[in-house]
């Protein structure tokens, strides 16, 4: 009987370690999992901040060569520019959001109007204006190029806003031959297209 009573206890004591044991695989195998999710998510998120939130335009010439980039980088204020371009005349030049995604040389009428979601008049200091694909000029110097940077204030690099420049068909900028006077209807009398870049 003394020798049953000692073997008993032993055989419970093995059990329980066993269980313990098992718990904490189990538990070991939820924290690996979560920790696994949580990586997933991570990575998808930071996927996609990085395909909306910054974006690269190849600038076109009417000949069809690349002239110049673009960034845009979304900001608390709006969409940051910088723009980098050669090969353009000196002077003044319009530079607006187009509401098409279509850059088709010569003359690149394919990117439609200027980006207007909002039906308002063009103009950055126009009573009922602007449209929101309104920028200030680009002025390129005597060389022929241009680098500048500002913030479109009135457009957004998020998905799924109604200013947003990712649309379903893109949209497009376009620099003018000539300078935006800010107040003609409706594209600032600034002459013909002479540069375009998709925007997607």
């Amino acid at each position: 009987m003394k020798t049953r009573l000692t073997i008993l206890p032993s055989i419970g004591l093995m059990f329980a370690l066993a269980a313990c044991g098992a718990e904490d695989n189990a538990d070991q195998v939820t924290q690996n999992g979560d920790v696994e999710d949580s990586n997933k998510v991570s990575g998808t998120e930071s996927e996609m901040q990085q395909k909306s939130f910054t974006v690269l335009v190849d600038l076109k010439d009417t000949d069809g060569k690349t002239t110049g980039t673009a960034e845009l980088e979304e900001t608390d204020d709006g969409v940051n520019v910088h723009v980098k371009a050669e090969g353009l005349p000196e002077g003044m030049h319009g530079f607006h959001f187009h509401e098409t995604g279509v850059c088709e040389a010569p003359d690149f009428e394919s990117a439609g109007g200027h980006f207007n979601p909002e039906e308002t008049k063009h103009g950055l200091e126009m009573e009922g204006g602007p449209h929101a694909g309104d920028m200030p000029n680009l002025e390129v110097g005597e060389d022929g190029t241009v680098d500048d940077e500002f913030t479109a204030k009135n457009v957004t690099l998020e998905l799924n806003e109604p200013n947003s420049l990712l649309t379903d068909t893109g949209t497009a900028l376009v620099i003018h031959s000539g300078q935006d006077d800010g107040k003609t209807q409706p594209s600032g009398d600034s002459g013909e297209r002479i540069a375009c870049g998709v925007i997607k």
